[in-house]
């Protein structure tokens, strides 16, 4: 419950400071807590006048001093009475101040809460979503059984609220509602499970925390969205991203088979497996079974691992454990690095990180060793981190690094810091037992100590010895000689006692030496220590046995003085010993066991790490920091033998992702009865190739080609269990498994068609000659979804000359060749308007049939020009230089259309170009980086002439954010890393709406949602005209009609996710104008922001 406390903490933590200025107490507040010795009621006093009175501003003041009083850790909950009252304030300001101060004492005043909850429930349908939060937080915070019903609906009215704010704190709650009434359980799973299906990464962390707490074991729950989570785990807020990752590693212990596994090959080219025919894996098995990662555990293991470089430590170390439990053991050491840097950090979390590194190093020593001078122990360390320190440096010594590990030792031996001293001789008997090489070495370092001045390092040298001189007594017998000399000088109990047991375990070794220790231990026995005493006697018994001679007398003595000891524990040793060497009538037969039981060959000590069992914990947990398990602590699950039914984890969402993926490189059949579109779409395709000009060969190759991708869909059904899940997970996947003869079937069927058709739209998409570098696009889903493309664009693709690899996009995509050649570029100025089919208009968006009406082609062209937007020439930037590429150069831009691929893809085109004098072969996208990047690429170009170039088209799935694309650019014999950067304004898309719908859907992003800011406007940049232009050059908008002069407005969505963005600019007097964007995508507002304001500001 700790965790979920300080969770929750952190949700009010936010609340306060997302209320703006309210926790920071102002200067004013400084006059109400001066003075040491006023009394608490007359500032309250002074406070409950202000809240009583009739004035905004003052109870505004108050509030900010109160909220200020409780950061200080001041009692303020006499006040109650008074700031309940202005829960019905319609200042937000201060309505959120309230929330901020009853979330805190709700709970202590809960009669008086009670009276207000009427007033909770209507701030439930507030439109401000801070104060339907702040409402359900208060709420919650009610500890009263009473009102359980009255939580439980709000909660579940908050799970489904629009606002993500709102959601999240319903999560919070979910928590408290089951901690207060657990029976409300199954409703509460209810509330959860459609909480987890939430697309928004502000509600992840804390429907996961919820999960947890009511219902961790419903890993059922988790099937559906176990990739959603995977794939948000980036985005989620930090400490939700722990949370997750927690619960992760519990879920994949449970659903995959272990990586670890003896025997077995770990096959890193695991994809191969997912593609491969039979008759290929047949020949290539071994007596070895390869380990095949199952994709949903790789994709676990690819979306933590960007995670190792966040800011906070307990995300680093969160994924460092999901990796030491989950990844392949050839994997872990991907998380040394960032577990090394974690030790910059504060004590108390370089603690913490070495706790868990001294676990790892003693299994896999190999992880650390080549950061062996990260863990030398540095002068400030506190005691605790120079002893853990220490534990690692220990562990991590071999024969290879022990003569340097030795002498940083031999420093640390002279430190001031006794206690450190003693552990680093400890650490040195464990290096001389674990490195044979170097024990003789260790123990004359440590019989040099034995001459120390400080009693501390003699003692622990005396304890060390004792247990190095049990694995080879007979070769040191000279040592025992020396301690024994030492011995009148040695004071510490225990270092004392250890000479004693060694003198009297070797006693037949010193036969001279040990009775005349014996002999001074009796003069001083009554003054010694417990421990000394009782090896007093054990070391007399021995003598008695050897060399009862010399000793008898001794020994009876010493014995006499034992028996009427103080200690009962020396008193029963003593009586005890004597009836076992002394023979008498009572002991009987047992005095003939007294040498085989008193010197009876002793096993060496063990000296192990203290760390060496709570590798059984968890790593990162507080069980395993504690060494004891923790209450609420839960036990990871051994791997399962055989992994659970992997389909439970596909969702409906990727069914569309399946069902359009068309397969090129086989030969077609003949014509099938099994539709791949609708009838309605068919006939649709009929009328539009009939209007365009290819009446029979048209038809006959789009039935043609739906048939022959039906059959080609059918016939992968056996083969996609495992890819479909790989496609959904890491993005789009290529794999070229054709073989060369199907790809020239396919040529010749392709010439051929092309000789008998027309010269029409179909074949814009197609070469000619059949030999160039052609990227073919099939807009199928286009037509269905954004409306882009015709049944004669289908030829193209049923014609397509190059093998499309398999992937995981809806569609294809149009491209523009510029071959010096063969292939002239058209200007768009040159094209003459043609004919389109009227019955086909319905079907293509309005922006792309402007596009289609602008385009003539003639007999000799085969390119197909995607226009620009109005305002002016689109930006190229360089992707790969052709002195990097040695010869292949690359620029691209975005053409800001409608991406044909998938809808949240942005469309990018790539120009590529051979610099070189000689041809380039293979042309194509390679690794990604992050591996799930969502990338729908070029058909590979298998031979691009010098001088020549071609244009290419690509999807990039950026979701909504700027970051860059980063993916290898490769040709048969290189490989370039490039990254696609976008601004964020190439993040949208236009959208047409009304000034009347604009104002509508404006009112619903304030507050949070909503970014101003004042520009200064450059002279040039007055008129309407050039304010549309500057706007479009940013960000690819719409413009909103509107009624006045001095307010222009612009409307767009996110690619990605389709989130609203409405920008306004205000002209106001003297150059200046108020620019406003509303959207719920903050960030992205910010940035937006930024980079119109320069481009008003500037001519």
């Amino acid at each position: 419950m700790s965790t979920t406390a300080l969770y929750n903490d952190q949700g009010g933590a936010e609340a306060a400071v997302e209320a703006g200025q309210e926790t920071t107490p102002t200067s004013s507040s400084t006059g109400a807590s001066f003075g040491l010795f006023s009394a608490d009621f007359k500032k309250n006093d002074d406070l409950k006048e202000m809240l009583e009175s009739n004035k905004e501003s003052l109870k505004l003041e108050a509030m900010k001093r109160i909220v200020g009083l409780i950061a200080k850790g001041r009692n303020a909950s006499d006040l109650f009475p008074a700031v309940v009252k202005n829960v019905a304030s319609k200042n937000i300001e201060l309505k959120k101040l309230v929330y901020v101060y009853l979330v805190r004492y709700a709970e202590e005043q809960q009669d008086l809460a009670l009276l207000s909850i009427s007033t909770f429930q209507r701030a439930l349908k507030d439109p401000n979503q801070f104060i339907r939060a702040s409402a359900l937080r208060v709420l919650s915070s009610i500890r009263v059984p009473i009102i359980v019903p009255i939580m439980m609906l709000a909660i579940k009215e908050a799970a489904a609220d629009l606002s993500p704010y709102v959601r999240k704190t319903s999560a919070h709650a979910i928590q408290k509602l089951y901690s207060l009434d657990p029976d409300q359980k199954e409703q509460l799973i209810e509330v959860i499970e459609k909480l987890l299906k939430d697309k928004s990464t502000l509600v992840a962390g804390s429907v996961v925390m919820a999960f947890e707490e009511v219902c961790p074991d419903r890993i059922d729950l988790i099937h559906k969205n176990y990739r959603k989570l995977c794939n948000l785990l980036v985005d989620v807020e930090e400490w939700g991203q722990v949370v997750i990752i927690s619960m992760l590693t519990r879920y994949a212990r449970t659903q995959f088979t272990s990586p670890w596994k003896e025997g077995t090959v770990f096959d890193e080219n695991n994809e191969k497996a997912f593609y491969d025919s039979d008759s290929e894996e047949k020949k290539g098995q071994t007596d070895a079974k390869p380990y095949i990662m199952d994709p949903d555990h790789r994709l676990l293991l690819r979306n933590t691992k960007p995670l190792l470089q966040s800011r906070n430590t307990a995300v680093v170390m969160s994924v460092a454990q999901l990796y030491w439990h989950l990844a392949p053991k050839h994997e872990v050491n991907v998380v040394t690095k960032s577990l090394v840097r974690l030790l910059r950090s504060h004590r108390e979390v370089q603690y913490v990180v070495l706790q868990n590194i001294a676990t790892m190093s003693i299994q896999r020593k190999g992880l650390f060793e080549p950061f062996l001078k990260s863990f030398y122990v540095r002068s400030t360390d506190a005691s605790h981190i120079k002893t853990l320190k220490l534990e690692i440096l220990t562990n991590l010594a071999n024969e290879a690094n022990i003569s340097i590990i030795l002498r940083e030792f031999q420093t640390y031996v002279k430190s001031q810091d006794k206690a450190f001293a003693a552990a680093t001789i400890q650490a040195i008997g464990r290096c001389a037992t674990n490195i044979s090489e170097v024990t003789d070495t260790c123990l004359n370092g440590l019989v040099l100590l034995l001459s120390n001045r400080d009693e501390i390092v003699v003692a622990e040298s005396v304890v060390v010895i004792k247990k190095l001189l049990q694995t080879q007594p007979s070769q040191h017998s000279e040592i025992i000689k020396h301690m024994a000399k030492l011995f009148d000088n040695i004071t510490v109990p225990m270092a004392r006692a250890s000479i004693l047991w060694l003198i009297g375990e070797y006693c037949e070794r010193v036969p001279k030496i040990a009775p005349d220790v014996l002999r001074k231990m009796a003069k001083t026995f009554t003054t010694e220590e417990d421990i000394v005493k009782l090896q007093t006697v054990n070391l007399a018994a021995k003598l008695y046995l050897t060399n009862s001679k010399q000793t008898k007398l001794l020994t009876q003595y010493i014995l006499n003085l034992g028996k009427y000891d103080q200690n009962y524990d020396i008193r029963d040793r003593t009586r005890f010993i004597r009836q076992l060497i002394v023979p008498s009538e009572k002991s009987g037969s047992l005095n003939k066991y007294a040498r085989r039981i008193l010197l009876a060959p002793k096993p060496a000590p063990v000296l192990e790490s203290s760390f060496k069992d709570r590798d059984r914990y968890q790593l990162g947990t507080l069980s395993h920091s504690l060494n004891i398990k923790a209450t609420g602590y839960q036990e990871l699950v051994d791997w399962p033998a055989v992994a659970p039914d992997q389909s439970v984890r596909n969702v409906e969402v990727i069914e569309p992702v399946q069902e359009w993926v068309p397969l090129a490189g086989k030969v077609k059949q003949p014509k099938s009865d099994d539709k791949f579109y609708s009838d309605d779409e068919d006939e649709k395709d009929e009328e539009g190739s009939d209007s365009s000009g290819s009446d029979d060969d048209s038809s006959t190759s789009s039935s043609e080609e739906s048939g022959s991708e039906s059959e080609e869909e059918s016939s992968e059904e056996s083969e996609k269990t495992s890819s479909d899940s790989g496609k959904s997970s890491s993005g789009s996947e290529e794999s070229s498994s054709e073989s060369e003869s199907e790809q020239k079937k396919k040529k010749k069927t392709k010439k051929v068609l092309l000789k008998k058709s027309k010269p029409t739209a179909a074949d814009s998409d197609s070469d000619e000659n059949g030999n160039g570098p052609v990227v073919q696009a099939s807009s199928s889903s286009a037509e269905s979804s954004s409306g882009s493309g015709t049944d004669s664009e289908d030829d193209s693709d049923s014609d397509s000359p190059t093998v499309q690899k398999k992937s995981d996009v809806k569609s294809r995509p149009k491209v523009e060749v510029k071959s010096k050649k063969e292939v002239s570029l058209l200007d768009l100025d040159d094209f003459t308007p043609a004919p389109t089919g009227a019955p086909k208009s319905a079907v293509l968006s309005s922006s792309l049939l402007s596009d289609l009406e602008g385009l003539s082609l003639s007999n000799v062209s085969s390119t197909m020009q995607v226009t620009t937007p109005a305002f002016g020439p689109v930006k190229t930037h360089e992707l790969l230089h052709h002195m990097t590429g040695k010869g292949l150069s690359a620029k691209y831009h975005f053409p800001r259309q409608p991406c044909l691929y998938q809808p949240s893809m942005v469309a990018v085109q790539v120009i590529l170009s051979n610099s070189s004098d000689h041809s380039l072969e293979e042309i194509h996208i390679g690794d990604r980086n992050p591996a799930s990047l969502n990338i729908h690429c070029f058909n590979t170009i298998e031979r691009l002439e010098p001088e020549a170039s071609v244009t290419v088209s690509m999807g990039i799935d950026f979701s909504d954010s700027t970051q860059a694309a980063n993916f290898q650019l490769c040709t048969k014999d290189d490989q370039f890393n490039v990254s696609i950067q976008p601004a964020v304004g190439e993040l949208l898309m236009p959208s047409t709406m009304t000034e009347q719908d604009f104002c509508k859907e404006q009112g619903k992003l304030l507050g949070m949602n909503e970014t101003l800011a004042t520009v200064t406007m450059a002279t040039a940049n007055a008129s309407s005209q050039a304010i549309n232009t500057q706007v479009l050059s940013v960000a690819n908008v719409g413009v909103v009609s509107s009624s006045h002069n001095s307010l222009h407005r612009f409307a767009g969505r996110t690619v990605s996710s389709g989130a609203l963005v409405l920008v306004s600019l205000e002209l106001k007097e003297s150059s200046t104008a108020l620019l406003t964007i509303n959207t719920e995508k903050s960030v992205m507002a910010s940035m937006l922001l930024r980079d119109l304001k320069q481009a008003l500001s500037q001519a």
